[in-house]
């Protein structure tokens, strides 16, 4: 079986190899992201492998019902519909308070 991978823009990738980002949030997950998978992380913009992580926790809830704790180790948005529309870049107009998010905490190997 192929390994699972999880891609991350330039801007985040950074921020994963310094630590300051633990957690990622995937909508319409197509790769059934479990916890206790071992993925590669790669950069979107290159398509290069630049870690390798362990998912250590992976929930899901619509994004209309986010919580203060939902955003740790995640980069933090100036307003909800900030938030929409960050989204709607990576995933077109079908995102709203109703998409489920899979909020993915990872450690680095």
């Amino acid at each position: 079986m192929e390994k699972k991978t999880i891609k991350f823009r330039d801007f985040l990738a950074e921020l994963v190899l310094k630590g300051e980002k633990s957690s990622t949030w995937r909508l319409f997950d197509d790769k059934n992201l479990e916890t206790g998978d071992d993925v590669d992380l790669l950069n979107w913009n290159t398509g290069e492998k630049f870690a390798e992580a362990i998912l250590v926790s992976v929930r899901e809830k619509s994004l209309g019902k986010l919580e203060p704790e939902d955003f740790e180790g995640h980069e933090k948005f100036e307003s909800e519909q900030a938030m929409y529309d960050a989204y709607r870049t990576y995933y077109g107009d079908r995102v709203g308070p109703d998409s489920l998010v899979k909020i993915i905490q990872f450690e680095l190997k």
